[in-house]
């Protein structure tokens, strides 16, 4: 059985030499970075195990690479509120700030890597 994705939802696309780009971006609050960064490892090891010439530039003959990013934001709840028999907006800030991660994935192969790839991490059917 495949193992589902829960975080990482993967976009396809083929640049300009052929090679196909899975793109991925995934935000989560704090409860969830650690199971997005399992996630994300799962993927690797998976293109790791399975594609072992690689990661490394398509250009000099590896069968795959990829790029990974990520970003940490604050942000508290403005709080806003539509008051409808008064026909206008309220607020009342809070000081309380939630942690929002954000990670990004791009995975770029050969047309064996990304058939696999598509076999191993099946789209959701969301």
């Amino acid at each position: 059985m495949s193992p589902l994705l829960q975080f990482l939802d993967f976009d396809f696309s083929e640049d300009t030499d052929g090679h196909g780009v899975f793109d991925a971006m995934a935000s989560v609050g704090s409860p969830h970075w650690l199971a997005l960064q399992a996630e994300t490892a799962q993927v690797l090891n998976w293109a790791l195990d399975s594609f072992p010439n690689g990661p490394g530039p398509l250009e000099d003959g590896n069968e795959w690479q990829f790029e990974l990013s990520a970003s940490r934001e604050w942000s508290a709840d403005e709080g806003l509120r539509y008051d409808t028999a008064r026909r206008q907006f309220s607020s009342q800030a809070s000081d309380t700030q939630g942690v929002r991660h954000t990670l990004a994935l791009t995975l770029s192969g050969g047309p064996a890597f990304c058939e696999a790839l598509r076999e191993a991490f099946p789209p959701s059917e969301d």
